[in-house]
């Protein structure tokens, strides 16, 4: 749930981002409250009450921040603080975040709107927010040194601008970013078509990829790393702790992902094929929209795509770079396929009798083993489905379709049941011939002959 605390003090005059004029006018009014949130929980947002409407989006495992309204300006209080941030069951990091949680709430707005964003900075160094992809005013850009003053410790800056253009951006600093984004520093900015019947959705789900470097029991990040992270996460979460996309059948759903994280992850959706409807410089043509099963997301990049829920089921959602959807990846394992370990296992039990050997047939075998692991640290593969092991981990979710989901209902509905018929199974009998080749040459199939 929401926590809201009132932040006093924003610092001097001079150290903001606004004339003197417009500073004049904001202060006398206070700062808006600034929302915390203590919870890794998905927060549904209701409708808007009034302006142009729009769906709302709904960021798994996250929760947009709210506004006030002062004089027609749209006004956040953003944050930036030490946060604790429970990454899956079991295992809390200590990062850097925005109001309570890495990632930072979402910001939602209209096209058309003018917001007032207050940033108070409760780190101990100095940052910055840059807007990534929003058209704005040089000097809101965020760029500490170039754009303004970096924010220093204790002092509360204000950015203003207009939303020219709809579509997908996100926020991050832009002052010391490699600690500060290693750190968990980013959130995404939603800004909605002013025109309701432009691009609707009956669904909109927003994923934030990002990733970290947590050695097994300890809490913060190794921000010197540059391509071998451990965690590979979603909104700061880690499969099976990531909420699933729950949708009715019928819906119109569209999934939003934004990627910060230092290597591209083509975005793989079981069940279904979708169009690309929006990249990070805009929407998409309609005429131009492409059909895919897999989106890769480039580094810095956002995409949206959208499909029709028509397909009944739980369908994997997930990076299809393998590595992503595993926990606590060691980069230094070595691979034990087809070795025998029995007269190693029995020398090594002599000094260690819980000894388990393991990888000489795969890795699967983790997803089953309950073994002693160190504090703060979680499995490689963990997670479980109705029929066993999903031997998934990191970056995964499931997109559970099903009949009779009301339009505000995002609660897990529990498993899907395959209909009798609907599901592989075990074969007793006899088996057809199949055919072998173990030639690297090209083999011709031959034309089949004409009947009749």
């Amino acid at each position: 749930m929401l926590n809201r605390r009132q932040l006093l003090g924003a610092g001097a005059a001079g150290a903001t981002l606004v004339s003197s004029k417009a500073w004049g006018q904001t202060l006398n009014m206070g700062l808006p409250e600034a929302a915390q949130m203590d919870s890794a929980a998905t927060a549904i947002t209701a409708r808007p009450s009034s302006g142009p409407d729009y769906t709302p989006v709904v960021t798994l495992n996250g929760w947009t921040l709210p506004h006030r309204m002062n004089n027609g300006v749209k006004e956040f209080h953003l944050v930036a603080e030490p946060v604790e941030r429970e990454l899956a069951d079991g295992m809390i990091a200590h990062l850097w975040g925005y109001n309570g949680q890495s990632t930072g709430p979402t910001i939602e707005a209209v096209e058309g709107d003018r917001v007032r964003i207050y940033v108070t900075n409760k780190l101990p160094e100095g940052t910055t927010v840059h807007w990534h992809g929003l058209i704005l005013p040089s000097g809101m850009d965020g760029v500490s040194g170039l754009s303004h003053p970096s924010i220093p410790p204790g002092k509360t800056f204000v950015y203003e601008f207009d939303l020219v253009k709809s579509g997908t951006f996100m926020y991050h600093p832009h002052g010391d970013e490699m600690t500060q984004m290693a750190m968990g520093m980013m959130g995404m900015f939603v800004v909605h078509p002013k025109d309701p019947t432009f691009m609707p959705v009956d669904r909109d789900f927003l994923i934030m990829l990002n990733a970290f470097d947590i050695d097994p029991g300890t809490y913060v990040p190794r921000i010197m790393t540059m391509t071998d992270f451990n965690l590979w996460t979603w909104n700061s979460r880690i499969f099976p702790d990531i909420d699933p996309l729950v949708v009715n059948k019928g819906d119109k759903v569209r999934v939003r992902v934004g990627n910060l994280t230092m290597t591209n992850h083509p975005i793989h959706m079981h069940g279904y094929d979708f169009k690309v409807t929006c990249t990070d410089g805009g929407w998409v043509p309609p005429e131009a929209q492409w059909p895919e099963v897999s989106i890769d997301i480039p580094v810095g990049a956002m995409r949206a795509y959208e499909f029709v829920a028509e397909h009944l089921g739980d369908w994997a959602i997930h990076c299809h770079k393998s590595h992503h959807t595993m926990n606590a990846m060691g980069h230094d394992v070595p691979t034990f396929i087809g070795v025998n370990k029995k007269p190693l296992t029995q020398k090594i039990r002599q000094f260690q009798p819980e000894y388990m050997p393991m990888g000489m047939s795969g890795m699967g075998d983790m997803a089953k083993m309950s073994m002693p692991l160190p504090d703060n640290t979680i499995p490689m593969m963990t997670g479980w489905g109705p029929y066993g092991p999903i031997e998934m981990g990191g970056m995964f979710s499931v997109v559970k379709v099903r009949d009779g989901i009301d339009a505000d209902d995002y609660e897990d509905p529990g498993w899907y049941e395959n209909p009798p018929g609907e599901m592989a199974y075990e074969w007793t009998g006899e088996l057809p011939e199949f055919a072998s080749n173990k030639s690297p040459k090209t083999l011709l199939t031959p034309k089949p002959t004409q009947k009749g």
